[in-house]
């Protein structure tokens, strides 16, 4: 079942570390926005309060959380409810599918690549942000993930333990993008986004889908 208790009694909360943390939001949407294909239309998988697809120009957004699908309708996104092991969308219907710190949610991280690669268009891209488990970052929030009620039931995940499900399930051509440099309460100002992994705690990860 989708973790969802914590994201309906704790919405303000949510929505205030954005705010707390702005350098860092910053960071984390740029490197999201240099991956980003242009050829939609687009589909965020656990789109939240719509934080990322609203600046970010994405049409649809599903999540399985009615209180931050309100939120991201009220940011412009055609939004439905759902999870990712089952979107609500028929195949070859959208030209990219996001997630933004999802995957560490998801029950069954292989059903919902195999659900995203469904959706896409034939050469579409499964775009994925996440804080990589092995990071400075990662490492902070698995040791106080106890006293997170965001945290408490994530899983979180390598760079390297995604690149094998997506290459597993016949993605290809995987770019890599990466940011937050410093913890988010350090941050004076964003980071810089650039190539790669292994030295930001986000990391943006693109694979696409084959051509027929």
């Amino acid at each position: 079942m989708p973790t969802i208790a914590p994201f309906e009694a704790h919405t303000e909360r949510y929505e205030r570390w954005f705010e707390a943390n702005e350098h860092a939001y910053r960071s984390e949407l740029a490197a999201v926005e240099r991956l980003l294909p242009d050829a939609g239309p687009g589909l965020e998988v656990g789109v939240g309060s719509g934080r990322f697809a609203g600046p970010l120009g994405i049409e649809y957004g599903v999540d399985p959380s009615p209180a931050m699908l309100a939120r991201a309708r009220e940011r412009g996104v055609a939004v439905v409810r759902g999870v990712a092991e089952h979107l609500p969308f028929r195949g070859d219907a959208v030209g990219y599918a996001l997630n933004v710190t999802t995957i560490c949610f998801v029950d069954d991280v292989t059903a919902s690549l195999r659900e995203a690669r469904r959706v896409l268009r034939p050469g579409g891209a499964f775009v994925t942000g996440f804080v990589d488990r092995e990071s400075p970052l990662g490492r902070r929030y698995e040791a106080k993930r106890e006293s997170n009620p965001f945290y408490r039931d994530a899983t979180f995940r390598s760079t390297d333990e995604l690149v094998g499900a997506l290459e597993a399930l016949g993605f290809t051509d995987l770019a890599f993008a990466q940011t937050v440099f410093r913890f988010p309460d350090e941050m004076t100002e964003p980071d810089p986004v650039r190539e790669g992994s292994g030295e930001g705690s986000f990391v943006v990860l693109r694979a696409r889908v084959p051509e027929a």
